[in-house]
């Protein structure tokens, strides 16, 4: 039986939840969304990032996180390029998140490679350098990588020979005849990251590039150029004729 002293409404309307307002980073987001759509990657680093972040963390605010990694990594880059387990070391970033940066990271170096496909490598340098800077400039450790040529200059493949420390990959010159002959290679190119940043060659990798040299060149096999990549820009041994 409803009371007599008219509390009947109140109690009904009290019993009714008010309309939750919607998160403000909800407004963020549309707002970010339409930023890039109007300019594209002209965003900041920690922007971008977030847009990253939106889809892996649905519910939450992203930019704290986002400003963080660029903070501890340095930039868009080299966020993409930290190892899964050096990602998680920031909080905030679960396992989820960093296999989803990986894709990110994966999806492109997938395009810049399909940047090279079916061309003459040594008609497309800009091409060649956009794709190694994706692949290898941002990397922790140093990486060492072959591109095999056919008699055109097109792509047969492109693989990592080793991985090493910050500063040293070991290479095997008679290692890398063996696998270009495997191929039918006719030429080669060779590339490797200084983790360091600074692109210049050491007196080790000018030893080491003449040395592959001089076992590919019995071969008939042309060692094109050695590029080296670091953050702050790459170096051609062929271009400083080094070798």
């Amino acid at each position: 039986m409803a009371p007599e002293d008219g509390t009947a409404g109140l109690f009904a309307e009290s019993a009714v939840p008010a309309a939750k307002e919607p998160p403000h980073y909800h407004g963020h987001r549309d707002r970010l969304r339409e930023k890039f759509a109007a300019v594209g990657d002209a965003l900041p680093d920690y922007e971008l990032l977030e847009l990253v972040l939106f889809r892996a963390i649905p519910r939450r605010d992203v930019k704290p996180l986002a400003k963080a990694l660029v903070a501890r990594f340095g930039s868009f880059a080299e966020v993409l390029s930290a190892e899964p387990a050096r990602l998680m070391e920031v909080e905030g970033v679960s396992a989820g998140v960093a296999a989803d940066l990986k894709v990110i990271e994966a999806a492109g170096r997938r395009l810049a490679r399909g940047a090279l496909r079916e061309r003459d490598l040594l008609n497309s340098w800009s091409a060649l350098h956009d794709y190694l800077r994706t692949t290898m400039a941002f990397a922790p450790r140093e990486e060492f990588r072959i591109l095999f040529l056919d008699k055109r200059n097109h792509l047969i493949a492109d693989e990592v020979q080793g991985r090493g420390t910050v500063d040293h990959t070991p290479v095997y010159p008679r290692e890398v005849a063996r696998r270009a002959l495997e191929l039918s290679a006719t030429a080669i190119i060779l590339a490797h990251n200084h983790p360091s940043g600074d692109p210049a060659p050491s007196a080790a990798d000018v030893a080491m590039t003449r040395e592959i040299v001089s076992v590919l060149a019995p071969l008939k096999i042309v060692v094109h150029d050695h590029v080296i990549l670091g953050r702050n820009g790459h170096a051609s041994l062929k271009g400083l004729k080094l070798f």
